[in-house]
């Protein structure tokens, strides 16, 4: 009769020291021989993200405050010069708030041009004003490109015209 032997069932520190975890790292990328491509592509993700960090830092806190990362549309930097940010105080402050509620600062936009209140301007009827005034603009360029080939047609014949 042949016996069978059975293997002894590893449990605990026995256990952990026959895993060989190298085998089964190497099999998916992570054995030694890669520690250093991980190390460079652990560098280059942090240099990437210290940059975006920086840079969006930057654009919402930026000590120049007319030149941030965020593209403005030209009409609202032909209208800089007329806009001021106003300061809030901080909530806790009554006096401050006083003074402040007392110079009118609850009523109206929180960018305004200033020393006026403006409390029935909203961003809507403000676009279809630029459009408006955009179109105006357009309209005269046209104009005046029209009476100067006018004009200069009449000239050619032999006109005098101003």
């Amino acid at each position: 009769m042949v016996r069978k032997r059975y293997q002894e069932a590893k449990t605990g520190f026995q256990l952990l020291k026959s895993i060989d975890a190298d085998k089964y790292l190497k099999k998916i990328g992570l054995g030694k021989e890669d520690h250093y491509f991980w190390k460079q592509v652990g560098k280059a993700l942090l240099c990437t993200y210290t940059l975006f960090g920086v840079a969006w830092l930057y654009n919402e806190t930026s000590p120049l405050g007319w030149w941030t990362l965020k593209p403005r549309p030209k009409e609202e930097r032909e209208l800089a010069h007329l806009y001021e940010r106003r300061e809030f105080p901080y909530p806790g402050d009554a006096e401050a708030m006083e003074e402040f509620v007392a110079k009118g600062g609850m009523i109206g936009t929180t960018i305004g041009p200033k020393g006026i209140i403006e409390t029935d301007k909203d961003s809507v009827n403000y676009q279809k004003e630029m459009q408006n005034k955009k179109f105006e603009q357009e309209a005269m360029k046209l104009w005046v490109r029209m009476r100067n080939e006018v004009i200069s047609e009449l000239q050619e014949k032999g006109y005098d015209v101003e």
